[in-house]
């Protein structure tokens, strides 16, 4: 190694910033450090570096402009990503952009080095201002039960075209609501599997001492209600797709089971003694951040890397934009009477719409649509047919002429709002607020960062 190559440290959390450098010093790399994107464009701009190390979540690159800086002006430099909040559309966009490596925290040394070493061992390809695009608006069509033309959608869409090819097990995290069981879906008919069976497993329905009897069944005998031989949901979808929702409510004793099929690909029917051998995908949904759940030792280290092979992590509807009222539409179409004359909404109630943040997501969504169907007495719904929650929302906002301000301002916006309703409702208490939400308490606490909010404020 030449002891002369140095490291640009770009990352606004102190103690990581200062412990990543002292290692790296250790390991004979020279390394400066800066707190936000700014400061590092500034020291790029006089200074020779032979690596970038960048968070993500920092001020100045809230919407990647530190990557995308580095790689049109210092494209000969490799970059790695390091973030405690990653997500589907950062990750894409770092990959376009042509990053050396993206990294989770907390991530070990050992693999934050040999990232840096790999780094450093392969040149950087130049960026041609025409390699980051667009995923192709024919994703729209081809996953057409998936609805939404939005960005962050046609993100997800370019990944789950990707997915849905290999055999890999998938997790799909994300908020409840947003739809993870129609992107299994989705992968499961875009996929070779697709002429078998998707079995959806509810975690949460299968009671711990009834595990091993519904998913790999039982022979005649094995306890006194089994009257007769009964094969499991495991074996209902052989050559096919397990998917497992609410994966992150399996008790432990359960999730050692399923860890050995995910392993073997075989189980043992309740009372036999015979291996059933299956050729299973797995794909498995939470709303819960299970990293999280492992480092507090409620799930399984070895059974979260088996099947987190590719993290899907679906957007909330309220960065998703013009995508709620083309789901508000969907669901009017889907819901109202065959005779109704209800043919859309007003302009105000689309309005609002756009500007709620949709808590409960696309099952809220659906909700709300539901009812304002029953309670139209227009053909039109209006703002008045909806719930209190929206109206008074809708009271409280303040108006977004969405013609006058980027998407990422609106985007930014709605968070902003999300964030102020959810600390209301919890009093303060980030703890609570982040479990609703369905982020880690340093997601948390970096989003409320980002948009300067101050939990104390709203403590009672």
């Amino acid at each position: 190694m030449n002891p002369k190559q140095r490291i640009l440290i770009a990352d606004d959390e102190p103690l990581y910033r200062e412990t990543t450098a002292e290692l790296l010093r250790d390991e004979g790399y020279e390394c400066v450090c800066v707190e936000d994107a700014d400061d590092a464009i500034g020291v790029l701009k006089q200074n020779l570096f032979d690596l970038i190390l960048s968070d993500l979540n920092m001020p100045g690159n809230l919407r990647l402009e530190l990557l995308r800086e580095g790689r049109t002006q210092y494209a000969h430099i490799p970059m790695i990503v390091v973030t405690g909040v990653p997500s589907i559309p950062s990750a894409i966009e770092s990959v376009r952009l042509g990053i050396a490596d993206y990294l989770l925290k907390p991530v070990k040394f050992d693999e934050l080095l040999a990232a840096v070493q790999r780094a450093l061992r392969h040149p950087q390809p130049t960026i041609r201002s025409d390699s980051v695009s667009t995923p192709a608006p024919g994703l729209r069509t081809k996953f057409s039960e998936v609805i939404g033309e939005s960005q962050p959608m046609l993100e997800l869409l370019d990944i789950v075209d990707r997915v849905a090819a290999s055999n890999t097990n998938v997790l799909l995290t994300g908020e409840s609501g947003t739809g993870k069981e129609v992107i299994a879906k989705a992968i499961h008919q875009h996929s070779t599997r697709r002429e078998n069976t998707i079995q959806i497993i509810d975690c949460t329905a299968i009671p711990e001492s009834l595990f091993e009897s519904v998913l790999f069944g039982h022979v005649k005998g094995a306890f006194t209600s089994a009257v007769q031989d009964q094969a499991g949901l495991l074996r209902a979808c052989d050559g096919g797709t397990a998917f497992f929702d609410e994966l992150g409510e399996l008790p432990p004793s359960s999730q050692a089971k399923l860890l050995r099929v995910i392993q073997d690909q075989t189980f043992t029917p309740v009372g036999d003694n015979q291996l059933v051998q299956v050729d299973t995908r797995f794909i498995c949904a939470t709303n819960r951040d299970l990293q999280a759940e492992v480092d507090a030792g409620h799930f399984r280290q070895d059974l979260f890397y088996r099947l987190a092979v590719i993290h899907i992590e679906l957007p909330p509807l309220r960065q998703r934009g013009n995508d709620v009222l083309l789901l508000a539409d969907t669901f009017l179409q889907q819901l109202k009477p065959a005779n109704s004359p209800i043919s859309g909404f007003s302009p105000e109630t689309q309005d609002c719409f756009l500007r709620y943040p949709w808590p409960g997501n696309i099952r809220e969504l659906r909700n709300v649509v539901e009812r304002s169907i029953a309670l139209a007495s227009d053909d039109v719904i209006q703002i008045s047919d909806l719930p209190p929650l929206l109206r008074d929302s809708s009271d409280k906002q303040p108006n977004i002429d969405l013609a006058e301000v980027s998407r990422d301002e609106a985007l930014d916006r709605a968070d902003q709002a999300y964030l102020t309703q959810l600390l209301e409702k919890h009093a303060g208490v980030i703890a609570s607020a982040s479990r609703q939400a369905g982020l880690s308490r340093q997601g948390m606490n970096k989003l409320l960062k980002r948009h300067e909010i101050d939990a104390n404020d709203y403590r009672k």
